[in-house]
């Protein structure tokens, strides 16, 4: 879609004072998806030149920002380790053509904060971490569970950019599992559930996407039994954290998070016996 109110477009390594109708311009599979009249200039990011995925020497992977969709998942393919299953299968739960794929970039797909984001699901599950830069060349981390604080909302401030995330080498070394239901077949996710059993300390996360506003990232020392689970879920999750749209109800969603979330706790601990 033609953006009829973008005056200029400006390289992203040229510094300049931040304004108000700026937006950084990934894979623009957003931005150019529907109209946006509030924008008046849009900084490109397509020459940072940022490696889309680097193995730091801790083990741990750093994802740039612009890392697209089929790069990342020719890097899961890759991957040897135990949790590289999730990366596949969260890139397979987009609804986008192969186009989309070779466009459509991890920060993008974050930072649209949608409730059915998979880039979302992966990075929260594996308990990923977010490196925020503002304007001034200031840095902070974040949490990718809590990056993204509602639906289309996520805790990023005016010319803020995200700039990688990382997931740590312990969260590869997991046992994962992953559910995902639609109301219909390809369809946007309605629920999308996540699990890591952590083999040094039996510790199991249970994350819960796109049937929330929000990623619900719940941590157990020892996993639960089904009613512990059921409890812990009930108790971090309100009613109007349950997300309401075409692709389906609060009632739905919920039940479906509870049915999957028990699902994969009986993948991971075989009904609790690790």
């Amino acid at each position: 879609m033609d953006l009829n109110t973008v005056l200029d477009v400006r390289d992203a390594r040229r510094q300049e004072p931040w304004r108000a109708g700026d937006a950084w311009l990934g894979g623009g599979t957003y931005l150019f998806s529907e109209p946006q009249p509030h924008l008046r200039r849009l900084v490109d990011l397509s020459r940072m030149g940022w490696e889309p995925i680097r193995t730091l020497p801790d083990g741990s992977v750093e994802i740039a920002a612009t890392c697209t969709i089929a790069q990342l998942s020719r890097f899961g393919r890759s991957l040897g380790a135990a949790a590289a299953p999730l990366v596949e299968q969260c890139c397979r739960a987009f609804l986008a053509s192969f186009k989309i794929w070779n466009m459509a970039t991890v920060g993008g797909n974050l930072c649209n904060a949608l409730p059915a984001g998979p880039m979302i699901s992966l990075t929260a599950g594996l308990d990923g971490e977010c490196l925020l830069r503002a304007q001034d060349g200031s840095v902070r981390r974040v949490k990718a569970a809590d990056f993204v604080t509602g639906a289309g909302r996520k805790d990023l401030a005016e010319g803020e950019l995200l700039r990688s995330v990382t997931i740590p080498a312990r969260s590869w070394r997991c046992r994962t599992a992953f559910r995902q239901a639609s109301l219909y077949g390809l369809g946007r996710s309605g629920a999308l559930v996540t699990g890591t059993l952590d083999p040094v300390d039996g510790s199991l996360a249970v994350t819960l996407t796109a049937a929330t506003r929000r990623p619900f990232r719940l941590w157990f020392a020892l996993p639960p039994d089904r009613a512990g689970l059921h409890a812990a879920i009930a108790s971090a999750v309100g009613e109007s954290d349950w997300f309401d749209d075409i692709h389906g109800l609060p009632a739905w969603r919920r039940h479906m998070a509870f049915h999957l979330a028990e699902q994969v706790r009986r993948d991971l601990t075989r009904d609790g016996v690790r």
